[in-house]
């Protein structure tokens, strides 16, 4: 079958990156393209696709769905993936460990599902406590493996990735379709950070095999965009099962793939401006209003609508293949519309096999749909560093250097593991529970989005410096200055072990930044800019 042919070439070409050097002789121009960058590329798309397909088998398992065994049978696919990388840089013997080690915990996340449905709370947290054995044995693997992944840096990531898929997972049981949503948008982010993690380990370890630079700004750019576009493709397919299904969860997975869309349109203004961006977001929006006009259609079995849809489908994408070529000349509009057309026949086929029942055919289109988005972002980014290279040289700083491009920062209650944007950072006192808010120590995270900290022990005072802002807090006060002005902390400002600490809300929404998830696993987000002043 042609289909499947094309799934097992990706794979061979994932592989093949993982292993072959980039040609020598390196261009000065800035490139998306290189040994390191196609291996960020490799390893945060299959971790990315783990994470989607395991929440799908999971919702799937516990409905009791037709599709469970399809969906548990793309799942296994992304794991025959991850375990082709592995072996291809360690070794068929290593690829053996690693894939007995990861399959073990998609089966807990089974037996999780099987007791839940059970309503069997023994079952559920023997299931729990072997992924906490889990997360122990494959860091330990990978620590074994790599001598600069670190084997409690590691199983701190693993647990946030299994709280992700918990909490996903006990929220879409409980019916809080938002909250499941949400937290799967953060599992789904998180495995490229961890992605970048391991990348980053193995290019330190055989930097022979993998010239370039994987944590440029260009490779930044093409990582962004190929997982907001890769998501767009699940989110897309999960939308349109829920549509047909008639699933109490649609406007939720529906909400998801606008989420999505937003993401997409602020990534494009923040290069070619807020009109570029609003012009971008009414076409991309038409597409998906046509794919939602296919699927009201089909349940209505109305063959005149349906054909009206697909006609409608293919005025977008020469539209929007028009939207690229007259922003970027590197941008061809024909091979534009032909990767276009590409993408809406992925979904048709994926969702028309959906409906006929032929389940497998269903979820293989999905994979293919999500990988060529890669292919997609990889092109769009690769014409947008073209087209403005000068802001994407590595090196070229002012003369006073900007703060990080930090935009993920999570943390776990109880761990003094803080990731940045898939770097781990240790710290020496861990997030709390005090007066009912959840604290952090201030110094860790200023220091994370590029701020200067300093603290006057005579008044107990906590200076924070960022851009043109300063901040102070006083330690047992509810009360902070932000450039001279005071604002109520909400909780007082405490010191533990030497460091002081802030409630982590009101810190991140004073610097700008988005909370989700719980207390006890926060994720903070913020646009890819330049910290320069606060929004106050």
């Amino acid at each position: 079958m042609m289909k499947s042919t094309l799934t097992r070439m990706l794979t061979l070409m994932l592989a093949f990156m993982l292993v072959v050097p980039a040609a020598a002789g390196a261009a000065a121009a800035p490139t998306v393209k290189g040994a390191a960058e196609d291996l960020r590329s490799a390893l945060g798309r299959l971790l990315g696709e783990h994470a989607v397909l395991a929440l799908t088998a999971m919702q799937k398992g516990y409905d009791g769905k037709a599709d469970f065994n399809a969906a548990a049978e793309a799942l296994n696919g992304n794991t025959e993936d991850l375990t082709q990388a592995i072996s291809s840089v360690y070794g068929a013997e290593a690829g053996v460990a690693f894939k007995k080690v990861w399959n073990s915990h998609i089966g807990y996340f089974v037996d999780y599902v099987q007791a839940s449905a059970a309503k069997d709370s023994a079952g559920m947290q023997k299931a729990v406590q072997n992924l906490e054995k889990y997360r122990m044995e494959q860091a330990k693997f990978f620590a074994d493996a790599n001598p600069y992944m670190n084997e409690q840096q590691t199983a701190e990531g693993l647990k946030m990735h299994i709280n992700h898929l918990l909490d996903a997972f006990n929220s879409y049981t409980a019916g809080k379709y938002d909250e499941a949503y949400s937290y799967q948008r953060e599992a789904y982010m998180h495995m490229f950070m961890t992605g970048d993690g391991i990348a980053g380990a193995i290019i330190k370890q055989f930097p022979k095999q993998f010239p370039g630079d994987a944590m440029s700004p260009a490779s930044d750019l093409r990582s962004a965009l190929e997982q907001l576009l890769g998501e767009h493709a699940f989110a897309a397919a999960v939308t349109l099962q829920k549509g047909i299904d008639g699933a109490p969860d649609f406007n939720n997975a529906a909400a998801w793939l606008n989420m999505n869309t937003e993401d997409l349109t602020k990534a494009i203004a923040s290069v070619y401006g807020n009109e570029a961006g609003a012009a971008f977001k009414t076409i991309w929006n038409s597409h998906i209003g046509y794919f939602v006009d296919y699927v009201k259609a089909t349940g209505a079995n109305d063959a005149a609508a349906k054909q009206k849809a697909v006609n409608d489908l293919e005025k977008y994408r020469m539209e929007q293949a028009k939207f690229f070529a007259d922003a970027n000349p590197f941008m061809n509009e024909q091979q534009t519309a032909e990767g276009l057309k590409m993408h809406i026949n992925h979904l048709v086929d994926a969702f028309d096999s959906y409906v006929a029942k032929d389940y497998s055919e269903a979820y293989m289109m999905n994979r293919e749909a999500y990988t060529h988005m890669f292919m997609t972002g990889e092109g769009i980014s690769g014409a947008i560093v073209k087209q403005f290279p000068d802001k994407f040289m590595q090196g070229m700083t002012p003369e006073k250097p900007a703060a990080p491009m930090v935009s993920k920062i999570t943390l776990g209650l109880g761990s003094k593991m803080l990731m940045v944007d898939g770097k781990a950072v240790k710290m020496d006192v861990a997030p709390m529970i005090k007066y009912n808010r959840t604290y952090i120590p201030v110094r860790y995270l200023a220091e994370s989005l590029g701020a200067e900290i300093k603290f006057d022990n005579t008044t107990k005072t906590t200076w924070i410096m960022a851009g043109d802002d300063k901040l102070a807090f006083w330690i047992g006060q509810d009360v902070m200055e932000l450039n001279g002005k005071s604002q109520k902390v909400g909780a007082k400002v405490f010191i533990e072990n030497g460091r002081t600490h802030v409630p982590v809300r009101f810190i991140a929404e004073l610097l700008g930044w988005k909370l989700h998830g719980t207390a006890q696993d926060l994720m903070l987000t913020k646009e890819m800019a330049h910290m320069g002043h606060m929004n106050h």
